[in-house]
């Protein structure tokens, strides 16, 4: 598996990125968001690599940050999105926009970006409910701040907690500017009263 790639951007032209890696020219598909910090052609580039393996050929998508191929993993195990609908989210809105979408069922924000019907949209908030744990994972590595209430409930999550069992535990307390580690801990106290 090639997890990243480090070298010499030779072109870019998107989707597509020609990197030279000691010698060897290396072709990467990038969603928008990488594209935009690029650096001009002759510059060196570090990106965070995924390969897809289809009969017909090996696909290589690079990603700027950890956070961003952690999203596009995330949007590939949803039934019917493949690796270049994921390019296609990645490069028409942000992680935080996406979380948002996701939160507040907003599916005809998703049907805007292209080639996503209402059907997709629909699927994408359902089954990227249950991995707003990773997907708020990779926002805060990305530098974006998510709310603290969200930030509890992804730990929460990720403690073992069925996404409704953890926004129960949270329902009742007061978040008068709590940070997310004081919600956690009183959420886990409540459970363990009624428990």
């Amino acid at each position: 598996m090639i997890g990243r790639l480090r070298g010499t951007l030779l072109r870019k032209q998107p989707p597509h990125l020609l990197i030279d890696v000691h010698g060897v020219g290396y072709e990467v598909e990038a969603p928008m968001s990488t594209f935009y910090d690029l650096p001009e052609a002759g510059g060196e580039v570090t990106l965070y690599t995924h390969l897809t393996v289809r009969e017909d050929a090996h696909v290589l998508f690079g990603f700027g940050s950890e956070a961003e191929r952690r999203f596009f993993r995330s949007l590939i195990r949803v039934n019917g999105v493949g690796p270049k609908l994921a390019l296609t989210i990645l490069s028409g809105i942000s992680v935080d926009g996406f979380i948002r979408c996701v939160q507040e069922n907003d599916t005809a924000a998703l049907t805007r970006l292209p080639g996503i019907g209402k059907k997709t949209a629909e699927r994408l908030v359902v089954e990227m409910r249950d991995r707003l744990d990773d997907v708020g994972g990779a926002a805060t590595a990305a530098g974006i701040s998510a709310h603290p209430r969200d930030e509890a409930l992804g730990a929460l999550v990720s403690l073992g907690y069925k996404p409704q069992e953890a926004a129960l535990m949270l329902r009742g307390i007061k978040e008068d500017g709590l940070s997310s580690e004081e919600l956690i801990r009183r959420a886990l106290q409540g459970a363990l009263r009624n428990g």
